[in-house]
């Protein structure tokens, strides 16, 4: 082997593998140096995402934002002229059907009390003979206008306490405020049955005008800040 390479301090330093010089004072000898163990650098921590917040639920009584185009209000799609008078005939009926046939019993009645008119040739003059004083057909025609009434005032309160009467739960339809979205109560819906009124002083203008106004409105519902919307 060739020498080692000239060491102007006398010392030859040994490198990585080779063995070291033995120590001149008989002591252990000294390790090598060794390279560094390779330490993996672990990935970089990112930080953790947030979590996607939860769809939004439409609340009850509670405006919700509407899509563009959408021909409504707040609380709903206005219900239009067509299902509205649909419904004002359905619960017109359901409540002229007890009535009407009370008011057809009276009629009979009537006539069975009218008194028999007789004509004398001779004379040239009219009698009449026995009937009653109708007493009986005017309880019954009298008891027919009360069930009438009654079945209204009960429709009244469907549509104050449930915004529907049979008519509207039949059209899906409902009556609420404008302002809470909720029923108006009783007392309320029966305000608003007095002021159908300005509906019907006007040439019955009143009665049409959700046919032209955008909120489809009649006067009384202008006037009670009322709205009738689909239910559905």
């Amino acid at each position: 082997m060739g020498n080692p390479p000239y060491d102007p301090y006398g010392q030859h330093q040994p490198g990585y593998g080779q063995q070291p010089p033995a120590n001149p004072y008989g002591g252990p000898q000294t390790p090598p140096p060794q390279p560094p163990a390779y330490q993996a650098t672990p990935p970089p921590a990112y930080p953790a995402q947030p979590a996607f917040p939860a769809a939004a639920q439409p609340q009850y009584g509670v405006p919700q934002q509407q899509p563009y185009g959408y021909a409504g209000g707040a609380y709903g799609a206005y219900a239009g002229w067509g299902a509205r008078f649909a419904a004002t005939l359905v619960d017109g009926i359901i409540a002229a059907i007890p009535a009407g046939l009370l008011y057809v019993i009276a009629i009979a009645l009537f006539a069975s009390d009218a008194p028999e008119v007789s004509y004398d040739p001779a004379t040239g003059s009219y009698s009449s003979s026995g009937g009653g004083s109708g007493a009986g057909g005017m309880l019954v025609m009298l008891l027919g206008y009360a069930v009438s009434f009654a079945i209204q005032l009960y429709f009244i309160y469907q549509e104050g306490t449930t915004g529907q009467t049979p008519g509207k739960k039949l059209t899906n339809i409902r009556l609420i405020s404008e302002q809470t979205g909720q029923p108006v109560g009783f007392g309320m819906a029966f305000v608003r049955k007095l002021a159908h009124f300005l509906d019907s002083i006007a040439c019955y203008v009143g009665w049409l005008w959700p046919l032209f106004d955008a909120k489809k409105q009649t006067f009384a519902d202008k006037v009670m800040n009322t709205v009738v919307v689909r239910s559905v």
